[in-house]
């Protein structure tokens, strides 16, 4: 049987966007965006994080210090009742300065490779499903995946991102009270 997903780019909608966070102790987040995700994943949504890592590619941090931040935002949450069912990323970048990752991909947004795979791997239906994102390529790699809405939400390091023909919500929390709890 399907479910819907939740898909939520990381960076500007979950946790405050400061550039290429890759340190547990740099990470905060987006002020009521816990309870957001809780809310979603009591609606019946599986929770899947599809983040733009493009500082692997900038040689800015490397993947196992990425998958530590991944791990230990996988505890906080479920300390907080919240279970992510899958963090997806792409490391890519065209140009980048580490070679393995400087490639034209799939995954990267607005690619929809992250989203397809993840909703192949886990059952999801697509067009049932939400994604939430703070730049049009989230936007359009919604699209692309055949997602069944995406909602763009502006944020303080984007506050102009959500013009256009979808909705805008100044945060996760305003897109779900308007979207789950309505």
């Amino acid at each position: 049987m399907m479910r819907p997903a939740a898909f939520l780019d990381r960076d500007g909608v979950i946790n405050i966007d400061r550039g290429y966070v890759c340190r547990w102790e740099d990470f905060a987040f987006v002020p009521g965006a816990v309870d957001a995700l809780r809310r979603l994943q009591a609606a019946g949504y599986a929770l899947i994080v599809v983040t733009n890592q493009s500082g692997i590619a900038r040689g800015y941090y490397d993947e196992a210090a990425l998958q530590g931040l991944h791990e230990a935002l996988r505890g906080h949450l479920a300390g907080q009742g919240v279970m992510l069912d899958a963090i997806e990323y792409c490391p890519h970048l065209p140009g980048g300065s580490v070679p393995r990752y400087a490639i034209d991909c799939d995954c990267r947004k607005p690619a929809p490779g992250m989203i397809l795979r993840t909703a192949a791997a886990l059952g999801i239906d697509l067009a049932a499903s939400l994604m939430f994102g703070d730049k049009p390529s989230d936007i359009e790699a919604a699209r692309r995946a055949g997602v069944g809405r995406a909602v763009l939400v502006a944020t303080d390091a984007n506050p102009a991102a959500a013009k256009g023909e979808h909705p805008e919500f100044a945060s996760l929390a305003d897109a779900v009270d308007a979207l789950i709890d309505a």
